[in-house]
């Protein structure tokens, strides 16, 4: 990137919310909200797996389209894309197992690869992984191929320990909840690299999401408390639209620096 861009950016609306508690509050509903719907569409209304994803896909890239055209943050535009791209990153995950009975074990793997290869291409063309400065259209496009893939990985690694490992839904939430908080005191307390440890918390939200999804919707023979798939997805979406209108009234994140914040 040359120095008229970053000159240009200086001015730039962030694309990205601030980092607050509510930024971390509505991304573990949304990520619920993408294990619960994608089995609600897929199974409780008999869509199955293909149709729901060719549904929701195309769904996902007209919100996509929305906030990319959009100036700056919109909180209902970016929080809409980011429940959308939860529920397909889990359709893509379950496309492989259930769909074509590919092991848990290589979807994770093969997904934890793929992002490294976004995050490694990210950072050699923008020389920073910073969500601060998401201000042009290629670093948005990074950023949301980046997340595409942190569900997708999320799904199958929290599939792969509450199940093949049989630790249960419970059980496995509460181990993803221990390990963000030892990132959080790792950043907090031993200061270590502010964008690392976000995006290591970044994905580890996914599968904590997703196993509070599976625990709440699961009937109680398979581990669950029997909340069902319907129930809890309204109760969450209620939540992340109560959460999200009481955002937008604040206002957009302004950029005075976008080359030192990178």
């Amino acid at each position: 990137m040359d120095r008229g861009e970053d000159s240009a950016m200086t001015t730039t609306l962030n694309k990205v919310p601030q980092i607050t508690i509510y930024f971390w509050i509505i991304k573990v509903l949304a990520t619920t909200v993408g294990e619960t719907a994608a089995d609600l569409l897929s199974t409780r209304l008999n869509l199955g797996l293909t149709i729901t994803s060719y549904v929701m896909s195309a769904v996902f890239v007209a919100a996509l389209i929305f906030q990319i055209r959009a100036n700056r943050y919109v909180p209902s535009i970016y929080w809409l894309t980011v429940v959308l791209i939860s529920v397909v990153g889990t359709l893509i995950s379950d496309n492989l197992v259930d769909g074509l009975g590919i092991s848990l074990v290589t979807t994770s793997v093969v997904f934890a690869a793929i992002l490294a290869a976004v995050f490694a291409l990210w950072y050699r063309r923008e020389r920073s992984l910073s969500i601060h400065t998401i201000v042009t259209t290629r670093r948005e496009l990074y950023y949301w191929a980046a997340i595409l893939f942190t569900f997708a990985m999320g799904t199958s690694v929290g599939d792969l320990i509450a199940e093949t490992i049989n630790l249960g839904y419970g059980p496995t939430a509460l181990v993803f909840a221990g390990m963000i908080g030892l990132v959080a005191f790792v950043h907090f307390v031993i200061k270590a690299d502010a964008i690392v440890t976000f995006w290591v918390a970044y994905i580890l939200t996914r599968p904590l999401g997703a196993s509070i999804g599976d625990y709440l919707a699961k009937p109680v023979i398979a581990g669950g408390l029997g909340w069902g798939t319907i129930t809890t997805s309204l109760i969450f979406l209620a939540a992340i639209l109560l959460l999200v209108v009481s955002l937008t009234v604040g206002r957009p994140n302004r950029i005075e620096q976008a080359g030192a914040a990178a």
